[in-house]
């Protein structure tokens, strides 16, 4: 095992393990592309990851800036149009796992990244949907990565963008969605996964140093507890090792001094 670590850089680690070798990924700009690119980099070399923008089995060295970073096209396997992103690629079944991040989530694993707000009238206008409400309906199995805290983790969504649960339940199989839906949501505390029955998202693992506590006050609902709830094994030497690497050729690639530092 490792030494020091960050909170973000357990919350990476974590989630980029559940990227299977192999798996065909569709992946959002930002925390899902550092967790599927470092999954790609470890133990999942043969990972196919797909970006909005056209680029299938894309090997960046460094993590794009946007989904129209040149790195995505120029190492990739192929570039396609977007339209057969999604026409061909998603809604034909073909994406084993959609890795997306969100401004806010509910207890069933909807997600929003529109307003905050009333919609005509916003507090806050996020970045918008982008790829993801087609991603979370259409992806065979769906990943989320967010930092947990009281103002993503609502007790109720002002606007929903993408689907997760719905509102708990069959309610997801009965709106006749093709994929399975969010199978794991990953924070800077824990692993979140759904119940079986009810769709509610469960603490299923505590990253080490945290206690429940934490997540209580960092929910905006009465979180549950699996009852089998154990600890997030740390991050390995060289887990840490490749993710630091990757984010600091990042950094002088895109010519910030400070982070490479």
């Amino acid at each position: 095992m490792s030494g020091h670590y960050t909170a973000d850089e357990m919350m990476t680690v974590a989630a980029a393990r559940l990227l299977r070798n192999g798996a065909v990924c569709f992946v959002g700009i930002g925390l899902p592309s550092t967790a599927a690119n470092l999954a790609r980099l470890i133990h999942a070399p043969e990972a196919v990851l797909v970006y909005e923008s056209g680029p299938i089995g894309a090997k960046p060295p460094v993590l794009p800036l946007s989904i129209g970073d040149g790195n995505l096209a120029e190492t990739a396997d192929t570039v396609v149009s977007t339209p057969e992103i999604f026409r061909y690629w998603l809604q034909g079944g073909r994406i084993d796992v959609g890795f997306l991040g969100a401004a806010q989530l509910d207890r069933f694993a909807n997600i929003n990244t529109t307003v905050v707000g009333p919609y005509q009238k916003p507090t806050v206008r996020l970045p918008g949907a982008g790829g993801a409400p087609e991603i979370s309906s259409s992806a065979k199995e769906v990943l989320i990565i967010v930092k947990q805290s009281k103002r993503t983790f609502v007790e109720r969504l002002d606007f929903i963008t993408s689907v997760g649960f719905l509102n708990g339940g069959d309610a997801r199989e009965r709106a006749r969605l093709p994929g399975k839906g969010p199978v794991a949501v990953i924070t800077d505390l824990c692993v979140l996964r759904p119940n079986d029955v009810t769709r509610e998202l469960e603490v299923r693992t505590i990253h080490p140093g945290v206690d429940r506590r934490n997540i209580e006050e960092s929910t905006s609902w009465a979180i549950r507890f699996a009852e089998d709830c154990g600890e997030t094994e740390p991050p390995a030497t060289e887990e840490l090792r490749v993710l630091r690497d990757l984010k600091m050729r990042t950094a002088v690639a895109h010519g910030d001094p400070g982070e490479a530092a």
